[in-house]
């Protein structure tokens, strides 16, 4: 008996945000059902779900658009976000200091699959 380990990803790329912040969202929904994650991600309280939310849809629609997957059965089998390129900014201040701003990017992964036990 096969089992069917098709994988389908979606990317998303140089998110102006911290991958720290975005990593404590995906914690919570890797290993889970799309419509659980959905739910989890509705409620959450941050601003990094706005961007999860976006591709954990467009991976859910390349999923059923490439693969031929159904939504109901997709699991998130990945869910990961990597350091993006690192904005430098100055900030002027008193007697004629600079301090450098850092606005950090981020590259957020997201692979969805079938769930084994359906």
């Amino acid at each position: 008996m096969a089992v069917d380990t098709t994988e389908v990803k979606a990317i998303a790329r140089y998110i102006r945000m911290s991958p720290f912040k975005v990593r404590r969202v995906l914690d919570q929904i890797r290993g889970r059902s799309y419509r659980e994650a959905l739910i989890v991600l509705e409620f959450m309280p941050y601003r990094a779900t706005e961007p999860v939310l976006k591709l954990l849809r467009s991976a859910a629609a390349n999923a059923e658009h490439n693969a031929g997957l159904d939504r109901t059965q997709l699991v998130i089998t990945q869910a990961y976000a990597d350091q993006g390129p690192v904005l430098k900014r100055f900030q002027p201040r008193a007697q004629g200091r600079a301090y450098q701003i850092r606005k950090p990017t981020c590259h957020i992964t997201l692979a969805v699959g079938a769930d084994p036990n359906s």
